[in-house]
């Protein structure tokens, strides 16, 4: 009985131990990260006390607009964030754009393989991809990144295909040692996409509307502001060249541009 005694009194001092270490990792989360937004498990905005943002371009299909866009950045000296699926890394047709993203030093992360639908448009909380299928999708793209020299170590952040995801995929994300993260709600930004056959459509015009209007309302302040390299042949009215004005714009307003990476201040 009195070696039962001991046995137990040692496994409570064990989880005691256990207990508080972990208390103490997370009060030192607290106090050495900035704060961050989140939505489903996943960060939508940064530190909304630094008057920063991350301009961050997704592509799958089309890239139409990569040239004109890193031509952009480099004239006003921006980094940006490029989050691409794994069909997008082994298309031969963007090899080149890949390479000039890399050579100008921007953030390259995964944006899933295959580009999948994760859960339902009607209810979220439907998941219609197994967590074997979303982890192997996940590893198809790092694969085609790791050609490029693109460890999972140097990119840790993840966004999701249609920037649509539930909390059960941002637990599968963290499980697999990524955080997700996604657009910051707010302005019109990802529709950038649209075309006129879409009920949705919103013309480039508005959605630079939409963003300047929210800066003068409310602030940009730690926005992860979500656009597309490409939007593909239907839509004639490209966004991308409203990048300029855009820059300026929130240039004028002191913002200052800078990566996913370090827009949340943490390699973890």
């Amino acid at each position: 009985m009195l070696l039962n005694r001991d046995i137990n009194y040692h496994k409570i001092r064990l989880g005691v131990g256990v207990l508080w270490m972990i208390l103490m990792q997370f009060q030192a989360f607290g106090q050495n990260h900035d704060p961050y937004t989140l939505s489903e498990g996943a960060i939508i905005r940064g530190n909304p006390d630094n008057k920063q943002l991350a301009l961050i371009f997704t592509g799958h299909h089309y890239a139409e607009g990569g040239s004109y866009i890193l031509r952009t950045l480099s004239r006003y000296g921006i980094k940006a964030s490029f989050f691409f699926t794994g069909s997008f890394y082994r298309n031969e047709d963007f090899r080149q754009l890949i390479l000039d993203i890399k050579e100008d030093g921007h953030y390259l992360g995964a944006h899933s393989d295959k580009h999948l639908l994760y859960c339902d448009w009607d209810n979220r909380d439907s998941l219609l991809v197994s967590k074997e299928i979303f982890e192997e999708d996940l590893k198809g793209n790092y694969a085609e990144m790791a050609k490029w020299g693109i460890e999972k170590a140097d990119t840790r952040y993840f966004l999701p295909p249609y920037e649509w995801y539930n909390e059960k995929i941002s637990q599968w994300t963290r499980g697999f040692g990524l955080q997700l993260i996604n657009f910051t709600p707010g302005t019109r930004s990802n529709a950038d996409y649209t075309d006129p056959s879409m009920a949705n459509y919103v013309s480039s015009e508005e959605i630079i509307h939409s963003i300047l209007d929210y800066e003068a309302k409310a602030d940009l302040n730690g926005f992860l502001l979500l656009l597309h390299i490409g939007a593909g042949p239907e839509r004639k009215d490209k966004f991308h060249e409203k990048l300029p004005e855009l820059i300026e714009a929130l240039q004028t307003e002191n913002y200052r541009f800078t990566t996913v990476d370090q827009l949340l201040n943490t390699t973890n």
